[in-house]
């Protein structure tokens, strides 16, 4: 196997640039452009601006890149010294190359300001994590994660040569989010060398005792593999084995990482020199295997076939760990192509398990999220690839255009959906801050209400002291809101205001009673604990639905007589004892032929657990045992309180009764029809229906006759299944 950094990213790069016209001399129009502009100009890290896109250009085309990403380099730090650099780069180059300086330069500004951030408040991780959601933001143009790279590598470079001290800020993001892209991407050079010139900038001391270790500079063990894989690949051939063979000294930062992660002492690494060989089929595997047994000597405890038994995420290949003449170790991985493209790009990806600390690592952790759009972005190259033979993917655009990143005044990342506005960014930040949003500016300047941000933009929001959303916000076609989330906080905020006048409703009703009762130093409090409530704002939310009746308060505040007359409780004690249910289908123990009436209040229906009440001359009325009025009664009169149970009679069992159901909605057209279409399905009768409606809420209580209450929970979850129903009761 062969993974040459030139071929593979120059195919992707001249795929993803078609969109930038080759112009003669493009690179020497580009440098000569930005020349004058760029006099004594220098960047953050003090290296002269022009020698920078000098070396990122030579970077670029070492990797394979076009003659147009290279002058778009030096478009891009031409830029960031005009006034209006869209206006003049287009009208020179064309709106290509205007818009990917301008992309760019947006990128290079966001991961300015995160470092700035993350220097003052020390968390590098949080760093790290909102330049690596911007990378990925700004990932659908590749040209753009390009030039960055190069860009990063080149500072890296300058730090080195110049012996400056390196802010620790831009040495971490390098490792950790950088050169994991670069591997990403399979650009392998540049992922080597930024690991190990960042992790020489972190842990000078380590670097340089593993570097100690190894006794031999770079280029000699360079050298060494290289013979090494000329000679295998030779005699490879000369078996009529078709191989490709390709090996890479271990790198300091590598070593570091096994060592760590395996809790391994040096000695125990034995892939600090590696070689990986590809073959056409299985037999050609273990041909070579033998072949490579024959000529080192294999360490026995080293060997892992894992064509024979692969591993869980289906990886596939040989591991052996052998011996040359000076007894120094060699890792061989021994693959078929089918293998390798498994390996690398598969879901055994070579980059996943070594990076997200898989089997035999630990102490190292990915983002989940993370590896997901990194997964899309490996995806994005494939199908880049695939542009140039006219496949034109819209699931590619879809995947990658989901969502932007944007930043506060301070400079905190922001992750929102794509097609999101200055509003929807105010309720992420905070809900009441959304509410209270009146405008804003973005990178300086005042736009409305619903405008869509982009990518690495700047936005201050401005907000009044106190007030609400505006009904013109759920509006979809005014396009202010793009986020389900703030959608539902600004419904939720019209609800609590309908519920409000609801409550101040009932109140009022309540209080202008108790004024009538001449009560009103009766604390509200209490009153609503002697009905059955936890608070006041309770009994008046159903007071103000009318789903609790005024009289049962003029009750409690004006109870009945509790004394029957004597004659006729004895009289009712003495009856003898019959099955015989009323009309109502209610049997009453030990009384014949009493007169009963199902209470209003509660609408019992079998199978429900009653009880009976005697009222003066009304016979006796029928409650459900949870009846809140019921209770109230018993407590004041024990003794009005008789036994009673269903009939068992068949006429009994004929019987309907009607029962009240409570619904709760975000009103629309057509909700009443539908609701009522659930009843007419399940051939429940529907005596009765009111209706009320505040704002974007509705409330509906429904009588309906039912046999048996039991079959009114089935059709109570269906009403709930309605769209906009919120909830769905029995009274």
């Amino acid at each position: 196997m062969k993974h040459n950094g030139h071929t593979q990213l120059g195919s992707i790069l001249s795929d993803s640039l078609q969109d930038l016209p080759e112009q003669p001399e493009t690179v020497v129009r580009a440098r000569a452009f930005a020349q004058p502009l760029l006099i004594d100009a220098t960047l953050e890290s003090g290296e002269d601006s022009l020698t920078h896109a000098d070396a990122v250009t030579a970077i670029l085309r070492q990797i394979g890149g076009s003659e147009a990403m290279q002058a778009a380099c030096y478009l891009v730090y031409a830029a960031e010294h005009l006034q209006k650099p869209e206006e003049v780069i287009a009208k020179a180059f064309g709106a290509s190359f205007a818009e990917l300086a301008l992309e760019t330069v947006r990128l290079i500004r966001v991961q300015r300001q995160a470092r700035a951030v993350a220097a003052q408040s020390n968390i590098l991780t949080l760093q790290t994590e909102n330049v690596r959601k911007m990378l990925l933001a700004f990932s659908r143009d590749l040209r753009v994660v390009m030039l960055r790279l190069a860009s990063r590598m080149q500072t890296l470079r300058y730090y080195a040569d110049s012996k400056q001290a390196v802010p620790q800020t831009l040495a971490y993001e390098s490792l950790h989010v950088f050169a994991p892209l670069a591997n990403r991407l399979g650009i392998w050079q540049i992922k080597w060398e930024m690991e190990d010139l960042s992790f020489r900038f972190l842990e000078p001391e380590t670097y340089r005792e593993i570097a100690s270790l190894l006794h031999e500079k770079r280029t000699e063990r360079e050298n060494y593999m290289v013979q090494l894989r000329e000679n295998l690949a030779a005699d490879l051939k000369a078996q009529g084995i078709a191989a490709q063979v390709a090996g890479r000294p271990k790198h300091i930062y590598s070593i570091v990482k096994k060592m760590r992660g395996k809790s391994l002492d040096f000695s125990h690494v034995f892939d600090v020199r590696a070689l990986r060989v590809v073959v056409p089929t299985v037999p050609d595997c273990y041909a070579t295997l033998s072949l490579v047994h024959t000529q080192f000597a294999p360490i026995d405890s080293e060997f892992d076939d894992y064509i024979a038994k692969p591993k869980s995420n289906g990886y596939q290949s040989l591991h052996t760990v052998v011996r040359d003449a000076q007894q120094r170790p060699i890792e061989i991985q021994i693959r078929t192509q089918a293998m390798h493209a498994h390996a690398e790009d598969g879901v055994a990806a070579h980059w996943a398990y070594k990076e997200a600390g898989t089997k035999g690592y630990a102490g190292v952790s990915a983002s989940g999220d993370y590896d997901a759009k990194i997964a899309v972005l490996r995806q994005l190259l494939a199908w880049e690839r695939e542009l140039s033979a006219g496949a034109q993917s819209q699931a590619t655009t879809d995947a990658l255009s989901d969502r932007i990143y944007v930043l506060t005044p301070d400079a905190a990342v922001v992750e929102l959906p794509q097609g999101a506005t200055p509003i929807d960014f105010a309720y992420t930040l905070h809900t009441n801050l959304g509410h209270r949003c009146r405008g804003a500016r973005v990178d300086g300047a005042l736009v409305p209400l619903n405008t869509q941000l982009k990518n690495g933009q700047t936005v201050e929001v401005t907000a009044i002291r106190e007030g609400g959303p505006s009904r013109d916000w759920l509006n979809p076609e005014l396009g202010f809101l793009a986020s389900s989330r703030a959608r539902s906080k600004v419904r939720a905020w019209f609800n609590a205001q309908a519920m409000q006048e609801t409550a101040a409703k009932g109140r009022e009703a309540v209080e202008k009673l108790l004024q009538r009762e001449g009560k009103t130093a009766m604390k509200l409090d209490d009153l609503a604990s002697q009905l059955g409530f936890k608070s006041a704002e309770a009994l008046f939310e159903l007071v103000g639905k009318d789903e609790f009746s005024l009289r049962n308060i003029e009750t409690l505040l004006n109870p009945p007589a509790t004394d029957l007359d004597a004659d006729h409780y004895v009289r009712l004690k003495k009856a003898k004892p019959s099955d015989k249910a009323s009309q109502s289908g209610v049997l009453v123990v030990g009384i014949d032929s009493l007169l009963t009436q199902l209470s209003k209040c509660c609408k019992p229906a079998p199978p429900d657990d009653i009880r009976g009440f005697v009222t003066r001359g009304k016979g006796v009325s029928i409650h459900r045992a949870d009846c809140g009025n019921f209770r109230q009664m018993a407590i004041r009169s024990i003794d009005r309180v008789i036994e009673v149970a269903w009939g068992q009679s068949a006429s009994a069992q004929a019987l309907v009764y009607p029962v009240d159901v409570n619904i709760e909605a975000l009103d629309r057209q057509g909700l009443l029809r539908d609701i009522s279409e659930v009843f007419a399905k399940d051939k429940m009768n529907v005596i009765g229906v009111q209706t009320q409606s505040v704002k974007d809420l509705a409330w509906m209580t429904f009588t309906v006759e039912v046999g048996d209450s039991r079959r009114l929970q089935k059709v109570l979850g269906l009403v709930k299944e309605v769209r906009g129903v919120r909830t769905a009761k029995r009274r």
